[in-house]
């Protein structure tokens, strides 16, 4: 449904004007870049999108254009900027990959195809094709990591202009940018693409929480003004009294981590005092650390808050030292620390460091290079052994977390991800450690399994050469997904027959819940298709894939129940119960008038005036009852509906219950809401947009409130087509971490 209340463009962008400012920015830039060369890309593109527009009205080239400005300001190199211009031309026009490989080379080609989306595959579910997407982007990055700079730019200019898209494609757009691109950008140390792209991902997925930040921060900007200004007055003062060469910068946070805070830490924006932020930034590493000495000596430091990321640098390369102060207004503030090249870096990341800015050839790279991007290989390894669930948990812990530090006994700096326990340090340290751990101790004392590493510890792991392997438990305590893989992959090799038992057992459990049997799935017909989706040789590849945890039993039963529907073959049961269900309605439909309204008909009534009772919202599969209201035709409800068995016996509603039901063919979606209660922690609402979006549930309103007791309450509102959708969308919220129980309105 497109946005009728999208703001219609004015003014129409010229792509030639907007070329020709891009032309001016690589000329200031005094790079030597060939403009002749990039100038035949932008042709190249312009001639392919000739007619295309964007929602905007503006020409689809300037969505071209922009990415690749985009990519300038990164700092990328040429060919970079040439696959930026082209990088929609395999997808969207006749354009193939030697077309570009002739007039640009292989490389630029190479990139354009990796940028390219999978839009040619037909995927059975947008979880599938969301991974698919995925891998192909680890592989890409694994192979040039050109490939995701120019994706994030283009995801960047694509939500810089989200607001003339309909309402479903800004919230599906924006979850999935906070979901993926935002943390990919992190994870390069992209901070300026990251921040861009949280705030305006935010500004779609909580209008609302946006608008409120935003107006108190324009609020507050005249003290704010002031406040920093004094205050980066002072340091500068100060600096030049000692005689440091520096540069003093001040900004407001910007308004997700505002945001993240208020919702962590339960606080309002008047809660929020350390708003702003100052930036030092010196000529040399001894600079930093007088700085941080001087900072301290002119105002007090908050205790535990200080982090040295200058000797310990986060894996994305970001280094700087951070401290918090409070003013002499009682006002705390950050201090970040660091040279002019931790400044680059902290700005573009990986951008910044890659060897085809240095304009050294596609081969060389620098050293230190290969231990980069180790985290993309770990990613790769996990997803072989992984379904596209598991695969896309262990990306948001292994990618998306944040980390932290420990040492081992040796000294040796080991980054994981928060919330990691001696397991995850044993395996990686090596899977052989991992697989015959027998005990672990911290700082000198003896812990158990699960317990959560801190930053700082020391962790010594004990191993013995006749210890049994990893227990199955120790899947559900690591936390990192390369721990997790190992883990699996011993069991995998070492535990088949076991696994093949336990995975058989699993899937039957998991098939009963469906109103299943393993009886009613091992025919040829329903089996084979799900083993050629899951390349697997046979039956007990299935069950031992199940037993070791590569597939969970949840999902192959749902595959197989999606093939017993569409088979065209039903056994002998299940015939028999299609049979007798055709005689019931066929008997139904006798006694039933000819017009349903709304897909409802009513007993002795035709045409009348129908309306969803709000207290109860039924939906197709749901036994209902009709009450006659005054004016307003038949109101429905469900008949557990607490209304109605409350009024049901009142004698003064006496005849105005009137038996209704559902016909037999129905094509109407229908609203229904839902109330799940959960553990109150960060991230909740998230998880729960993430696995509606995941099922393309048709979400009409979203809203969550957290209680003083640590429980929180999360009401969804959504169109259903009947009860069996509803109840398959219920139970996959079930399985979020922390959701103690889903229950419908008027129950």
């Amino acid at each position: 449904m497109e946005n009728n209340l999208s703001p219609k463009k004015e003014n129409i962008l010229d792509p030639d004007e907007l070329f020709n400012e891009l032309e001016q920015k690589i000329i200031a830039s005094g790079r030597p870049l060939s403009l002749e060369r990039i100038r035949s890309a932008y042709e190249m593109a312009k001639e392919a999108h000739a007619g295309q527009k964007r929602k905007s009205g503006d020409p689809y080239v300037t969505h071209c254009v922009s990415a690749a400005d985009i990519t300038v300001d990164m700092g990328l190199d040429e060919d970079s900027i040439v696959a930026a211009l082209l990088h929609d031309v395999i997808e969207d026009t006749n354009t193939t990959h030697d077309d570009i490989a002739k007039r640009f080379g292989t490389p630029v080609a190479d990139i354009v195809e990796g940028v390219t989306k999978l839009t040619r595959v037909q995927y059975t579910s947008k979880e599938d094709e969301q991974m698919e997407n995925l891998r192909k982007m680890l592989m890409a990055m694994a192979q040039d990591i050109r490939v995701i700079l120019i994706k994030i730019a283009d995801r960047t200019h694509n939500m810089r202009t989200m607001a003339y898209q309909s309402p479903e494609k800004q919230r599906s757009k924006s979850l999935e940018t906070m979901e993926i691109y935002a943390p990919l950008a992190h994870r390069l140390g992209m901070q300026r693409s990251k921040w861009e792209l949280e705030d305006l991902s935010l500004q779609y997925l909580d209008p609302h929480g946006y608008k409120e930040i935003t107006d108190n921060l324009a609020s507050k900007m005249p003290i704010l003004n002031e406040f920093m200004g004094k205050i980066e007055a002072a340091i500068k003062q100060r600096l030049k009294e000692e005689n440091i060469n520096g540069a003093v910068t001040c900004r407001i946070k910007h308004v997700y981590s505002i945001y993240r805070k208020m919702y962590s830490q339960k606080l309002d924006m008047s809660g929020i005092f350390d708003l702003c932020a100052f930036r030092v930034i010196v000529d040399t590493i001894p600079d930093c650390y007088n700085v941080l000495g001087l900072i301290h000596d002119m105002y007090k430091p908050v205790p535990g808050r200080f982090k040295d990321y200058i000797s310990t640098p986060k894996p994305n390369m970001y280094q700087s030292v951070h401290t918090t102060v409070i003013g002499t207004e009682g006002i705390p503030f950050e201090v970040q620390i660091r040279t002019w090249d931790m400044h680059h870096t902290a700005e573009y990341g990986i951008a910044a460091h890659w060897k085809y800015k240095l304009g050294s050839g596609s081969d060389s790279v620098r050293e230190g290079d290969e231990d980069k991007f180790a985290w993309v290989r770990r990613l790769l390894e996990s997803q072989q052994e992984s379904d596209g669930q598991e695969f896309f948990r262990s990306l948001k812990i292994d990618m998306f977390a944040d980390e932290v530090f420990v040492f081992s006994p040796k000294g040796d700096v080991i980054n994981l991800p928060a919330g990691a326990t001696p397991i995850d340090f044993a395996y990686s340290i090596h899977s052989h450690v991992g697989h015959h751990m027998v005990g672990a101790s911290v700082n000198g004392r003896i812990v158990t399994y699960d317990y959560t590493l801190q930053n700082g510890d020391v962790v010594e792991i004990r191993t013995s050469k006749s210890a049994p392997g990893p227990s199955r438990d120790w899947l559900n305590i690591a936390k990192s997904g390369s721990a997790r893989t190992k883990i699996k992959q011993w069991y995998k090799k070492e535990r088949r027959e076991e696994n093949i038992i336990r995975g058989r057992e699993m899937l039957e459990d998991e098939l009963k819940h469906n109103n299943l049997s393993l009886d009613d799935v091992v025919d040829e017909s329903i089996m084979a298709p799900i083993l050629r989706h899951f390349s697997f040789a046979a039956v007990d590849d299935l069950y031992a894939a199940i037993g070791y945890g590569g597939l969970t039993a949840n999902r192959a039963a749902t595959r197989l129940k999606d093939e017993v529907a569409r088979n065209s073959r039903p056994s002998k049961n299940a015939l028999d119960k299609v049979n007798e269900a055709a005689e019931r309605r066929e008997q139904q439909a006798a006694r039933r008038p000819v017009n349903a309204v709304h897909g409802i008909l009513v007993e002795g009534l035709d045409n009348c005036l129908i309306k969803f009772s709000r207290c109860c919202t039924p939906v197709p599969g749901d036994d209902i009852i009709g009450f006659i209201t005054r004016g307003q035709g038949v109101s429905i409800h469900r008949c557990d509906c607490t209304n109605y068995m409350k009024n049901s016996q009142n004698p003064e509603n006496a005849g105005r219950w009137i038996n209704v039901s559902w016909a037999s063919q129905i094509s109407e979606s229908y609203l229904t809401s839902i109330y799940i209660h959960a553990k109150d922690r960060n991230g909740l609402v998230l998880d729960v947009a993430t696995i509606l979006n995941s099922l393309n549930a048709k979400v009409r309103n979203l809203a969550a409130h957290g209680y003083p007791d640590g429980t929180a309450i999360t009401n969804v509102t959504l169109e259903v087509k009947n009860l069996t959708e509803l109840k398959y969308i219920i139970s996959r919220l079930a399985t979020i971490g922390g959701v103690t129980d889903i229950v419908r309105n008027g129950e």
